[in-house]
């Protein structure tokens, strides 16, 4: 088994400290193999907000995680023009990290981080080609066995979580960027962007897209929540037999708790959820 703390939109600047340290200290407490995020480290891409960011990130680093991360549309600058169009990404690589392209591998993983950030756009993300074709070549060589994640901050997907329910923008070129996932073999596509967690089977959305299961962080450390949701993240535990486990880990005020949990198993053409019936140590601990 491999376990996945999957945390997005940060939004240093906008954040809520006791929220924050708390975060360290379950991740510290719980020690999963990975730690992603998904994008939006800061509300504005202001210097002091990539500082306090990445002075966070080190902490992680120090304790000794494996960490990927992607940048979000929060890390282009908004209001600063002459960067936003010559040097979009410079802070973010500077504070959080050089590689706009990430890869984590181990013997149960195979973790690959895509940036959709762009300077034309003011929230919505994009896939170009050149990146399509680094899905396919990176996966395609990596054993059956291991679960295959691709994290991108915008997700893939049109989904029901956007004001009022209705159908949230996919990432421009979505339909030429779920062919890549498809073929790449993807089993598990992780975003953000939206402040909501969701998660479905891709081909329960999309035509001919394969057997991903999509998966969507809320805000973990945020003041900006959306439709009464707390801040959260995702815990995921991935199993041999096409077994996955999704808990949500939610701020209840005072402290974060493990929430809801399903298992999805797949059937060969799509995820199917179910209960997690079995107590796992993370229940049990949240328990006592």
């Amino acid at each position: 088994m491999a376990t996945i703390a999957h945390l997005s939109d940060l939004h240093f600047g906008a954040h809520e400290p006791k929220v924050v340290d708390s975060t360290g200290a379950w991740l510290r407490e719980h020690r999963p193999d990975l730690v992603i995020i998904s994008g939006d480290f800061t509300q504005r891409a202001r210097e002091e907000q990539f500082r306090e960011a990445s002075a966070w990130l080190n902490r992680l680093r120090s304790d000794g995680f494996n960490l990927l991360a992607v940048p979000g549309n929060h890390d282009v600058p908004l209001y600063d023009l002459a960067r936003r169009f010559t040097r979009p990404l410079s802070r973010y690589k500077r504070y959080i990290s050089n590689d706009l392209c990430p890869w984590f591998e181990n013997d149960r993983l195979a973790v690959l981080g895509i940036n959709t950030a762009r300077s034309l756009t003011i929230k919505d993300g994009r896939i170009n080609r050149e990146q399509m074709e680094i899905i396919r070549e990176r996966f395609r060589d990596v054993p059956e066995h291991k679960t295959r994640i691709l994290v991108t901050h915008h997700p893939l997907f049109a989904m029901p979580i956007g004001e009022g329910n209705e159908l949230s923008e996919a990432v421009g070129r979505h339909e030429d960027a779920i062919k890549a996932v498809c073929e790449a073999g993807v089993h598990i596509a992780l975003a953000g962007h939206f402040h909501r967690t969701y998660a479905e089977a891709a081909g329960r959305m999309v035509q001919n897209a394969g057997g991903a299961l999509v998966i969507q962080a809320g805000t973990a450390t945020s003041v900006r929540l959306r439709n009464s949701e707390l801040q959260s993240f995702n815990w995921i535990e991935t199993h041999k037999n096409n077994e996955i486990d999704l808990q949500v880990v939610a701020w209840d005020g005072a402290r974060f708790k493990a929430r809801d949990r399903a298992r999805y198993t797949f059937d060969g053409q799509n995820w199917n959820a179910r209960p997690a019936v079995e107590a796992t140590e993370l229940e049990a601990g949240a328990a006592a």
